[in-house]
Parts: structure tokens; sequence; C-alpha cells
């Protein structure tokens, strides 16, 4: 069985009821940073060591990244194979969304693993429930392109925008994008942005590209940046 679980964004009690029983349940646990998720799983009182079929206590923890090569994609399906429990997850939020899942869920479908996830949020979705926008109809779209065809990707956003855009921005470039919505769109028009999310300072600003130029001119943290139809 291949669980895909997910993890909080930062408040540990939003957590799953649900995704608890199955990271304590489960043989594997296949985590985008070990010491990361060693850290959450201490948090829950989760042991990350599980006892193997010759009676030695192991790691229950498998390091499996955007990074990991073939192989480890391998390990992984070799585990499944013999009827063992993987859970995947990120350091947070929903894997497969952002996060290498679908290398792994594609292969187990193929091969009729059983596949369940366990639902709960992500980031993107979460500054949507907070925007006050319309997302009724909304389109994702992940990071933008880092620097070749930025701005033309922006431009195409303009001219063809019928939905709500969401997407994530790094703090190295956060500025920039303001700089390029306040040429590529007129001066007033207002973007969403939130960051915090969960945490104790949680933040969403509907302003305009010269007003998130000022408050933001030593951004820090990721970004989720939603423009209005």
């Amino acid at each position: 069985m291949l669980y895909i679980v997910s993890t909080p964004i930062w408040n540990i009690e939003d957590i799953t009821f649900r995704a608890i029983k199955t990271l304590k349940n489960v043989d594997f646990i296949a985590c985008e940073d070990t010491r990361h998720s060693w850290l959450l799983l201490q948090k829950l009182k989760i042991s990350s060591k599980k006892i193997d079929e010759n009676w030695e206590e192991k790691s229950k923890l498998i390091s499996f990244h955007s990074y990991s090569n073939d192989s480890k994609v391998e390990k992984i399906m070799e585990i499944l194979r013999k009827w063992k429990s993987v859970a995947i997850i990120s350091d947070a939020w929903t894997p497969w969304i952002s996060d290498p899942a679908y290398e792994i869920t594609s292969k187990a479908r193929k091969e009729w693993i059983k596949i369940e996830p366990i639902p709960w949020c992500s980031a993107f979705l979460t500054a949507l429930q907070g925007s006050w926008l319309p997302i009724n109809q909304f389109t994702y779209l992940w990071f933008i392109p880092a620097k070749k065809w930025r701005e033309s990707f922006l431009r195409e956003i303009l001219e063809n925008q019928k939905n709500t855009v969401v997407f994530y921005e790094s703090v190295h470039r956060v500025k920039k994008l303001f700089e390029q919505v306040k040429k590529i769109f007129w001066k007033e028009k207002k973007i969403l942005v939130s960051r915090e999310l969960t945490k104790k300072f949680e933040e969403f600003f509907y302003w305009n590209a010269d007003e998130c130029l000022k408050k933001f001119e030593n951004p820090k943290w990721e970004f989720v940046i939603i423009i209005e139809k």
C-alpha cells in the first residue's frame, strides 16, 4: 500500500487524526528531508524506528526528494512489491502538488499497487481560502519561470486571464515580480500577497505593486501570489 500523506504547512495542530494513524502504522516513510520529518514525528510522538524481520531496530525513514535518482524510486518500488506499506510526505503541505510523488504514484498504479491519499491542504489552497477573491474558478501555476520568458509569461496571464490566478514566488524573486507587475499590468492593478500561512503572524495584503515594493523591501519567507481575474 502506498499512502500520500499531507502534513501541516507550519501549525502542528493542523494535522489530521488519519495522517497520524497512518504515519504510526506504515512500514516506511519516504520523506523530503529525513531531519525535518524526524522532528515532525517527535512532536507527534511517533517513533521513527521499526523492528525488521530479524528483530533489529532500524529507521523507517527514507530520503526521497526532487533530486532523487531512479535507484531511489526503484528502492521504494521494491518495498511496495514486498507488500510493505510506504507513506510519502513532504516537508510541508500535500505531496505531488509541488513535490516529487508523481514518479512513484505512476509506477505504483501501473503495477496495480493500491494508492490511498490522506487529504488535507496546501499553501495555495489556504491562501485562496483566506483571500476573499473569487475562487470558484482558478488557475494554479506553481512557480512561474525564474528568468527566461518571465515577462512574456506575465503578459500572457494579463491577456488571457479568465480565472483567478495563484502561484508561489521565492523570497529572492518577489521584489522583481512586483516591479514586473507594475510594468506589465496597469499601475493600480492590485494583487493579493500572503505569507507566514498558519503561523502566528499570518498575513494577507491586497495592494498595488508600489505598495508591495515598500512593504517588502527586505522580504522573508516564501510568498503566495494571487491575481484577480
